[in-house]
């Protein structure tokens, strides 16, 4: 990470007044950073990332003028982290309140903006705040891509006869000594001959979560989650599965904003 003295701040934002608001906060509160006012419309804002390295931190207005700041996210894949704002309530939902990732409901006040700067000077490092950033990115692609489509069903193919399983039944997958098996929620396992990394690929990203190299859960399975050592979530579903299901630190953020989405 650059030292304080080499913050390079981009505010992207489409109304004026916000935007000088930010920069002149901003300002006050690191004078060492170098602050750069980006167009707040998502054509512009994509062409000035295709040409320019990108900044370390954005501050991005969550509506811009010409659509959701979600597709300005995926065509520009920036390398920066990123702190949202808006004035709109509906989004507070989504969780944005995470280690790499915060979220400023304007108007925005110098005590809460203070509180986001040193959430962002206390990463340990770039490459692991871009860890945390990339898994709540991709939930954001996946999320933001309703017209792929996914798997419904599979062919279980048992010793006297096969038969379909609807994947709307099933609670979670998981692998165990090599063999993936599905979970109904009637307690029924079912093998599958699937790696998790295939499933992955085939599930709707809205409905099934990839938690750990073991599982993966159906988001209407899960009746509650905890917090566990080391910055870890713990997840119980129903049914509950025979051993823990562990969500690392890296993909706790990921999995917060997938279950407010």
């Amino acid at each position: 990470m650059n030292s304080s003295k080499n913050i390079r701040a981009a505010i992207i934002e489409d109304e004026k007044p916000a935007a000088r608001l930010m920069h002149g906060l901003l300002a006050s509160l690191r004078p060492d950073w170098e602050i750069i006012m980006l167009p707040g419309n998502i054509a512009d804002a994509v062409k000035w990332f295709a040409t320019h390295e990108h900044p370390d931190i954005i501050f991005l207005d969550i509506h811009l003028s010409d659509g959701n700041s979600f597709l300005f996210l995926e065509q520009a894949d920036p390398k920066s982290m990123i702190i949202f704002t808006t004035a709109y309530d509906e989004y507070a939902i989504r969780a944005f309140t995470v280690n790499s990732i915060d979220y400023l409901l304007k108007p925005i006040h110098r005590e809460r903006l203070e509180e986001s700067i040193l959430k962002y000077e206390k990463l340990a490092s770039v490459s692991k705040a871009h860890n945390e950033q990339d898994e709540i990115l991709e939930v954001l692609r996946s999320l933001a891509n309703p017209g792929k489509r996914y798997r419904s069903r599979f062919l279980i193919n048992g010793l006297d006869k096969s038969y379909t399983l609807q994947v709307a039944d099933i609670a979670f997958f998981y692998v165990e000594r090599g063999i993936t098996f599905a979970m109904s929620y009637t307690g029924e396992e079912h093998v599958l001959d699937f790696t998790l990394d295939k499933l992955s690929e085939q599930l709707d990203p809205d409905q099934f979560f990839r938690t750990n190299r073991q599982t993966i859960v159906n988001i209407k399975a899960v009746v509650r989650i905890e917090p566990y050592f080391q910055n870890r979530i713990v997840v119980h579903t129903r049914p509950e599965f025979k051993e823990k299901i562990i969500v690392s630190r890296e993909k706790a953020s990921a999995f917060k904003l997938w279950l407010n989405y």
